[in-house]
């Protein structure tokens, strides 16, 4: 496998701050040269079509491009948690998963480390991974990154947070996300094609848009919702999610300190039917509340 060059100065996301990650100092991610992670293991909460029964091979990969101030993994955005990781372990995590019935190596905001992860992923395809990837992540993302994974990523699974920019700036420090955000969607698309589902009903290849429902922000979901079904139609599956949780660091932000309420994420799914959208994910009550986090405590990191 022929080597990966690292550049000295980071461009990996549209923040392009070019800190030098090489030789130890932290980006914009809040990480350094290595991979961290802080958990590995077989996740039960995402879509069904990734999920299943088996669950999804989740790697929680620590920092994050985005740090949204309502951020649900806020532990891990935030750098708070997670180990050092050689290609070589991440390698091996990929394969343990797979032995342990995992539909598919679910990689949970890698962006910031793709210098390593790409290496990594072609290191475990080699050994014999052969389940599908999926790339997870917030969205913001540059598209001549995002081709570096052509060929190694199956399934995308990238949000759609906002259309507004204004709500961009204020939650996530990103005034420019909805048009980054926009450019990394047509390269998934691009790289994906047409869904497409296994006898089991699990997705093999495809792209599933993810779109977390905010409290007072409805008229901006439906702006999401309209621009999905006008840009992509039956080309890609859309996963609204009610399971927002108002943690104690939003405190600062009191329009967030609250859930969402039924009538609210029910606007949403209506207007989805409205749009005429089918390949639509919706979440039941009761998908509110911290049980639903993960523990971020080191689990099935090597």
């Amino acid at each position: 496998m022929a080597e990966y060059k690292k550049s000295r100065t980071c461009t990996l996301c549209p923040r392009e701050c070019k800190a030098d990650r090489a030789s130890g100092q932290r980006g914009y991610c809040g990480m350094g040269p290595e991979i961290r992670a802080a958990r590995a293991a077989l996740h039960y909460w995402e879509e069904p079509c990734l999920s299943g029964t088996e669950g999804s091979g989740a790697v929680f990969f620590s920092g994050c491009t985005l740090r949204c101030v309502f951020c649900q993994n806020h532990e891990i955005s935030r750098g708070n948690a997670g180990k050092p990781v050689s290609r070589g372990q991440l390698a091996e995590i990929c394969l343990k998963l797979q032995d342990q019935g995992a539909n598919n190596i679910n990689l949970v905001t890698a962006g910031h480390f793709l210098e390593e992860v790409i290496p990594a992923l072609a290191l475990a395809k080699e050994q014999g991974l052969k389940i599908p990837i999926v790339y997870n992540t917030g969205g913001y993302e540059k598209p001549e990154t995002l081709r570096r994974l052509e060929g190694l990523v199956d399934i995308w699974l990238p949000d759609m947070k906002y259309r507004s920019a204004d709500l961009a700036r204020r939650y996530s420090n990103a005034e420019d996300y909805p048009v980054w955000a926009d450019r990394a969607l047509r390269e998934m698309v691009r790289q994906a094609g047409a869904p497409v589902f296994d006898p089991r009903g699990m997705m093999s290849r495809g792209v599933i848009v993810r779109h977390l429902v905010l409290p007072g922000c409805v008229r901006d979901s439906k702006d999401v919702l309209e621009y999905l079904w006008d840009t992509y139609g039956n080309k890609i599956y859309v996963s609204i999610m009610s399971q927002y949780t108002p943690l104690p660091h939003v405190a600062a932000y009191p329009e967030l300190n609250r859930a969402v309420t039924e009538e609210e994420y029910n606007e949403v799914v209506d207007y989805a039917r409205f749009l005429g959208m089918t390949q639509v994910y919706i979440q039941e009550g009761g998908c509110v509340g911290e049980s639903f986090i993960p523990a971020f405590d080191g689990s099935g990191i090597l």
